[in-house]
């Protein structure tokens, strides 16, 4: 379309004109102002207009043209101007300038140009692949004809949107879109317009890729046949993927890899695999991307050691340059270039840099101005690994460090030299304080003697922690009692050897040796675990002293000491308990003397003393013992006896029991006292007291049968224990009574029970007066009741026999109804009837009807033959 517009144009030919507008001529220089417009671009003619041709009235040739809006058509030398150049319809002006003629008055003039629209000429059709993005709509001009001007406006005629400038985005497009191009009109040259055909075909997309980056050395079995696929995402199906080295893609649709066995076959490196999406028309490229698996093995640098060269002293600081060498441990760590990730204590940050293994060993530089001041510059190793690594390992680094020291320089300013005090041929021990210049650590010192000794360029080394620090000055030098002074001339630090001058001076007292020569000792012989006491005499003036002492002969020991506080010379003292384990003869010797005060001390020789331990009588050998309460025995008669014996209520008790204190059943204790007056140790005995109940009296035991003739013997037959009862006339100191001694009527008998066992006579006793009665007189006859009313109201309730059972103790009676069923047993525990049937012989309830009833009554004594009669039961 645009093309047939041209053509039409060529057909009608537009005449170039001039407008000349009335001017009022002030000057002949420089001619008169003029205007003009281009309305036929590409004519060949609007190419070579002369702006001088144009100008009005006479202008002076060789004056200078100027393009006032920058037009850039304008050949400013020839004053020839090409419209087709001008990029932008619209007025321009060009101003013309004569100087140096006289008699102008106006020495420029201006010449006004419109330049019409041009919208060029467009190529039959364009095809344009969407991987282009953004596509350029002035690409759409055939390039043959003049290009168009650019300030018009496109507009999509498919979707009937303008355009926004000259770029569409074709990355979402495809299919055939219209654009036109329109030039507006200006002044009197008309609108333009040409139309762009634009086919869009999509590009094919192979999607956007990731790389795998793996640290082969942590294992790949999980990665045994792994999807390439994985790696990409957007992408278009149909494509293949295609490699370099692998060999692991085994035909065209292949996908899937073993990277473990890349690994194993090819080792560390990165592979790249393509994945390709042919093209389906001829205007685009087929697409593809790529992805790269980088494989890398873990470096590892355990053992490794870290060497920063080099401590310096403080006065080196300017002067001193430093590097750190890393020697690796026994892994091996291939050639090459390695980054090196450190950093300093007390720095923020961290330094990176890039430097050589070659053979294990890597240098590389450290900033001195990291090192400007004394202190303890700790570097440590951060991170190691090739300069081309895409660090998927996690380098085995561990702690690797190395501490740069830069030393001050020893200054002693400012310490003290504390006042010493020692002994005659003792070291004296030279305390050093408030020493806050120098830093912990060894130094040597110079130093030497005046005053006492006079002693020259001694060295010593002191180890100083928080500024004090001490050494001794050997015995040699404190021969002599008195004051000395010591003075420090020179310092050096051991590590370093930085060394400075000093002058730093303290005294030393040297105190005199005690003298022991004089002592004396006494001791007194003692029992054996009784405290030894030593009375020590000879300290002359000493007031606080330590001696020391051993034992010997019985009694042996190590070397014990013993502070004391003598007085007007003298002093004792207790030798402890646990070290006198013998009796015999013990000597103590004194083997050295220290003076408290002064700390100084001397060995003793030949003074000594001896004691004898007396020897403790073993305790006695004796059995519990027992005696009966009736005897009232005392102390007296215990076992053993004799004057060495003494005994005691306990074994701590020192006061004696005397012989009179009636024992009682409790524990005593007997101690033997030797002819040194030693007693032994205490032996216990329990002493019991036994004792034995009295007699028990049966009921009535006191009566008899006069004529029976009883005795003793009766009488313990009525007791509780007649085989052991003994019986006296008197309670106390009475006489002993046989067995066969006859019994009186009234007098009174005193029995004691005897227990074989313990031997022992009862402590208490049973008073028994006798009763004897005539067993055979009418007085005493008894008889039988014939009858008995058992109604309950208190006369007459039980059928009982008075007497029976004093006469006839043993006696027994039965008692039946008429029909001779028995209906009572009685005897002497039972001896009343209460008309009860107690036999159950078929009468009901048990409750005997009155009535008439028999007995037989059996006396049991003396052959007598039993008695039978009746009574009578009435309620």
């Amino acid at each position: 379309m645009a093309k047939k517009y041209n053509d039409f144009l060529r057909i009608i030919l537009f005449f170039v004109f001039l407008s000349f507008l009335p001017q009022i001529v002030n000057a002949q220089c420089a001619g008169n102002d003029a205007a003009f417009t281009v309305c036929d671009i590409p004519n060949p003619s609007s190419k070579t207009i002369n702006l001088f041709s144009l100008l009005g009235g006479s202008p002076v040739a060789g004056g200078v043209w100027e393009d006032d809006n920058s037009s850039g058509g304008l050949n400013v030398n020839t004053g020839i101007l090409n419209a087709q150049i001008i990029r932008a319809s619209g007025i321009y002006r060009y101003t013309y300038t004569v100087t140096g003629n006289a008699g102008c008055i106006d020495n420029s003039a201006t010449v006004t140009v419109t330049i019409g629209g041009y919208s060029g000429v467009t190529s039959p059709n364009v095809s344009v692949c969407s991987s282009v993005v953004n596509f350029n709509l002035f690409q759409a001009f055939n390039g043959v004809d003049v290009s168009p001007q650019f300030n018009g406006q496109w507009h999509n005629d498919t979707t009937n949107e303008n355009v926004v400038g000259s770029s569409v985005n074709v990355e979402d497009l495809e299919g055939t879109f219209y654009f036109t191009y329109t030039m507006p009109a200006i002044g009197t040259c008309p609108a333009m317009s040409s139309t762009a055909i634009v086919t869009v075909f999509r590009a094919p997309d192979s999607g956007q890729g990731t790389s795998l980056i793996l640290c082969a050395s942590d294992g790949l079995s999980g990665y045994a046949d792994f999807d390439l696929y994985s790696l990409i995402s957007g992408y278009d199906t149909g494509g293949y993927w295609i490699e370099g080295r692998t060999n692991e893609l085994i035909f065209k649709g292949d996908h899937n890899i073993n990277v473990e066995n890349i690994y194993n076959t090819l080792g560390e490196g990165t592979y790249g695999f393509n994945y390709v999406v042919p093209s389906t028309n001829p205007i685009c490229a087929d697409d593809q991307t790529t992805v790269l698996i980088r494989l890398e093995n873990k470096l590892d640098f355990t053992g490794a050691i870290l060497e920063v060269n080099s401590d310096i002293c403080e006065t080196e600081i300017p002067t001193a340059t430093y590097n750190g060498t890393i020697t690796r441990g026994l892994a091996n760590i291939p050639n090459g270039s390695y980054f090196v990730e450190y950093n300093i204590s007390g720095r923020l940050g961290y330094v990176k840099i890039a430097a050589n293994f070659v053979n294990g060993v890597l240098t590389f530089p450290i900033d001195s101005e990291n090192f400007k001041k004394v202190g303890i510059f700790r570097i440590t190793i951060l991170a190691i690994y090739p300069t081309n690594s895409a660090r998927a390992c996690q380098n085995v680094i561990n702690n690797l460090f190395d501490d740069l020291i830069i030393y001050p320089n020893p200054d002693l300013s400012g310490a003290v030299i504390s006042p010493a005090v020692t002994c005659q041929n003792q070291d004296a021990v030279i305390q050093i304080s408030n020493a806050t210049k120098l830093a912990d650590g060894d130094y040597d010192i110079v130093y030497k003697l005046s005053g006492a000794t006079n002693v020259s360029s001694q060295v010593a080394r002191i180890t100083v922690v928080g500024g004090n620090a001490t050494f001794v000055v050997p015995e040699i030098f404190n021969s002599r009692s008195g004051t000395s002074i010591v003075t420090i001339t020179a310092i050096t630090h051991v590590v370093s050897q930085c060394v400075n001058a000093a002058n730093l001076s303290g005294e030393i007292l040297i105190n005199p040796l005690p003298n022991g020569s004089l002592l004396r000792l006494q001791i007194q012989n003692v029992c054996f675990g009784e405290e030894v006491k030593v009375n020590v005499s000879g300290f002359q003036t000493l007031t606080d002293v330590t001696l020391s002492y051993k034992l010997s002969g019985s009694n042996i020991s190590n070397v014990e000491t013993i502070v004391l506080n003598p007085v007007d010379g003298s002093a004792s003292f207790i030798i402890p308990s646990s070290l006198l384990v013998s009796s015999g003869s013990t000597t103590i010797s004194i083997i050295k003397i220290k003076n408290n005060i002064t700390t100084c001390e001397s060995d003793v020789t030949g003074i000594s003393g001896a004691f004898i331990l007396n020897p403790i009588p073993a305790a006695p050998s004796v059995n519990n013992q027992e005696f009966c309460k009736r005897d009232q025995a005392t102390i007296a008669n215990l076992q053993p006896q004799g004057a060495q014996y003494k005994w005691y209520i306990s074994a701590t008790e020192v006061t004696p029991l005397p012989n009179t204190y009636v024992l009682k059943s409790e524990d005593y204790f007997v101690k033997e006292t030797s002819a040194a007056g030693c007693v032994s140790p205490a032996t216990q005995i329990t002493v019991t007291i036994n004792d034995v109940p009295a007699p028990i009296l049966n009921q009535d035991g006191q009566n008899f049968c006069g004529l029976d003739n009883p005795t003793i013997l009766d009488l313990s037959n009525n007791t509780g224990s007649p085989s052991t009862v003994v019986w006296y006339d008197a309670p106390n100191n009475g006489n002993l009574l046989s067995a066969s001694t006859p019994l009186v009527d009234k007098a009174t008998y005193y029995g004691f029970d005897f227990s074989p066992t313990l031997n022992c006579v009862s402590q208490e006793n049973i008073a028994v007066t006798v009763s004897l009665i005539v067993c055979d007189s009418p007085e005493y006859t008894f008889f039988v009741p014939d009858g008995f009313s058992p109604n309950g109201d208190g006369i007459n309730d039980t059928f009982t026999i008075p007497d029976i059972d004093f006469l006839y103790p043993n006696y027994s009676l039965e008692i039946f109804n008429r029909y001779g069923n028995g209906m009572y047993k009685g005897f002497k525990n039972k001896p009343a009837w209460d008309g009860i049937n107690y036999e159950q012989s078929g009468i009901g309830g048990g409750i005997a009807p009155n009535g008439v009833y028999f007995y037989i009554l059996y006396f049991n004594k003396d052959n007598r033959p039993p008695q039978q009669g009746r009574l009578y039961l009435n309620r």
